[in-house]
């Protein structure tokens, strides 16, 4: 019988494909596996990280989470009561099979899309992987699990509390995302970039 592969190798190979980028059938040469037996490697120990390691790295945030998120924000940006910058990123891919258009984007290559809420230090406090690179902006961030959850007030956010300087009703805590996204109590995004006047310009600016 073949000589069976360690846990360590299969640790080597799932890290060797997610440093280098390599396709399977590369790293068939290089390590001398069959191709669906890589496959199988990769997909079996990406879950297994992402359950062991979830709860450490990105574990569900609580109100006192939220809030030093915030201070982060304001003491670097001087932008208070704001819980984090949300984006989507198109990422590469090679056509799936039998997919057609789904995943062909705008700029003409096919994609997945990232979804990720960050804090002041860049760090992904919350991702939603997995829309078709066709989908629209809008469409994307109406349905991602990220904007269902803020949406339906699944996150655990804090009260609202009175912006620094201010006499006037307390203040909802604030995503700012790009104008690809709804505005919402909990979502700011900058003024639409035709008709600015100075106050709108010096608003977006900031």
């Amino acid at each position: 019988m073949r000589r069976c592969i360690s846990p360590e190798e299969w640790l080597i190979v799932t890290l060797r494909f997610l440093t280098t980028g390599n396709s399977f059938g590369s790293l068939h040469f290089e390590l001398l596996l069959g191709v669906s037996i890589i496959s199988r490697i990769v997909r079996q120990i990406c879950d297994l990280i992402w359950q062991r390691l979830r709860e450490a790295v990105m574990p569900v945030l609580k109100a006192e989470d939220w809030i030093q998120i915030a201070e982060g924000f304001y003491v670097d940006l001087q932008f208070p009561n704001c819980i984090g910058a949300l984006d989507g990123k198109h990422i590469h891919i090679k056509k799936p099979p039998h997919s057609g258009s789904r995943y062909y984007n705008y700029k003409q290559y096919f994609s997945v899309v990232l979804m990720a809420l960050a804090d002041i230090t860049y760090k992904f406090i919350i991702v939603d992987i997995g829309a078709y690179g066709s989908t629209a902006d809008a469409r994307i961030s109406g349905t991602s699990r990220i904007c269902k959850r803020l949406r339906a007030n699944q996150l655990a956010l804090p009260e609202h509390r009175m912006l620094p300087g201010s006499a006037g009703p307390p203040a909802p805590f604030v995503i700012v995302a790009d104008e690809g996204f709804a505005l919402a109590p909990h979502v700011m995004f900058p003024f639409p970039r035709s008709n600015l006047d100075d106050n709108r310009c010096i608003f977006n600016y900031e």
